[in-house]
């Protein structure tokens, strides 16, 4: 009886919330011109970063998921993935009078820039082909494939022995608060963690979770083991097989576990980045670079900008910035899903005055799982972001001219850095 009651409830709910969004979104067009758009984009399903005959291989004795692209380049279905939004937003710009069906954007009209990894490129190339199906859009990286650019390479370009042995604090600090421990356990259960060659040869049978070693190189960047970098591989490796394989028990070895365990599996790399990238002194200077990139943009009189980087990317920015917390419905990962796409919709409003509204827009699990065709009747999942400290106006929408002096003020932030 009280399933239901309770189903109804829920079927009521569903009924009445999905309206009024499109209510609010019809609302939003009406008032507020779409005059262009700034997106920065996390890479689409990748293979894992080390392949299936390293560190991977041997912390199992189960056989990993055969994937059709070499170690940390897009798979086939995150390029059929990424064709699927990029046709959305292409339905969603024209439904907004921003183009028109088959648009053939006039030179400097958009722009498609990416981190120079296949990943990245990819993906760049996936979405534009989508959303500009019958123009010549050209993809901007800077360097050779394969190797970082600096405006999406989060790394240190500032150091002295007090910010360091700040940094290396901080990282500890984060480890100690918040370690997943649950999540290490059922992680050492799904892998049979004490079955494999790793754990064998190193005399152990759990991930350890009572110590962190940190490095700082200005270099090379941040990073911390002590087997959190092992456990992330594991976790990273699991979230991608569960997005590859349509069977739930395959990509988990066997073991039957529920859509939280798989949160919580998740959480573990997501983990790994918070410890190296949560720090405002740490986000002040990783995310700077990119910062300017997206503030210049939002200068411009271009309709589209997408730039496509990594899900340290938008950690660190989203650190910087001051980003209130939010939560993603129907997604395995908290923060930054795969492919997900922090959009910036600049709007002229009836008073004339230039405003911006700020999202999340992301595949939920089951549409990417099952690779969900997207319309403007079956959207991708979408969430607001907002930021600590800036006003908005009754509809949600910040001045254009607030946002960017806020964006100036968090890259300004790199000069506060202790000297």
């Amino acid at each position: 009886m009280f399933k239901k009651f309770f189903a109804i409830v829920a079927i009521l709910f569903f009924v009445s919330v999905v309206p009024a969004q499109a209510n609010r979104a019809n609302d939003l067009s009406n008032n507020y011109k779409l005059t262009g758009v700034v997106i920065l984009s996390r890479h689409n399903i990748r293979a894992p970063l080390v392949g299936n005959d390293s560190v991977l291989s041997k912390i199992t004795p189960h056989k990993w998921f055969e994937w059709t692209s070499a170690p940390g380049e897009l798979s086939m279905r995150g390029g059929e993935l990424e064709t699927i939004m990029g046709q959305y937003f292409r339905k969603w710009l024209v439904s907004e009078n921003l183009n028109t069906e088959n648009y053939q954007p006039a030179e400097g009209e958009i722009r498609f820039y990416a981190n120079s990894k296949q990943r990245t490129i990819a993906t760049t190339k996936f979405f534009s082909s989508a959303i500009f199906p019958v123009a010549d859009v050209p993809v901007e990286h800077k360097f050779d494939v394969g190797k970082s650019d600096p405006v999406f390479n989060p790394r240190l370009t500032f150091d002295n022995d007090e910010y360091r042995a700040q940094v290396n604090e901080h990282m500890r600090a984060a480890f100690a608060a918040k370690t997943p421990k649950d999540a290490y356990r059922l992680l050492e259960r799904i892998l049979d963690f004490q079955d494999s060659a790793f754990a064998k040869v190193a005399g152990l049978t759990h991930f350890r979770d009572d110590k962190l070693e940190t490095t700082f190189d200005i270099v090379k960047g941040l990073d911390a083991d002590g087997n959190l970098r092992l456990a992330a591989q594991a976790s990273d490796a699991l979230t991608l097989q569960y997005y590859e394989t349509t069977d739930p028990v395959k990509a988990t070895f066997g073991h039957k576990i529920t859509f939280s365990d798989w949160q919580k599996i998740s959480a573990v790399k997501d983990f790994f980045g918070e410890v190296l990238y949560s720090a405002p002194d740490v986000a002040a200077n990783t995310a700077r670079p990119l910062l300017q990139v997206i503030n210049d943009e939002l200068s411009l009189d271009r309709k589209f900008t997408f730039l496509c980087g990594h899900d340290s990317n938008l950690v660190s920015i989203f650190v910087a910035l001051d980003v209130e917390d939010y939560s993603l419905p129907q997604s395995i990962e908290s923060k930054t899903p795969i492919g997900v796409k922090f959009v910036i919709e600049k709007r002229r409003g009836a008073d004339g005055v230039d405003y911006a509204a700020t999202k999340l827009i992301y595949q939920s699990a089951e549409q990417l799982r099952n690779k969900i065709t997207l319309t403007l009747d079956n959207p991708p999942m979408i969430v607001p972001i907002y930021f600590k400290g800036v006003t908005r106006n009754a509809d949600g929408l910040y001045r254009l001219e607030d946002l960017q002096k806020h964006f100036q003020q968090v890259i300004d932030a790199y000069n506060d850095l202790p000297t």
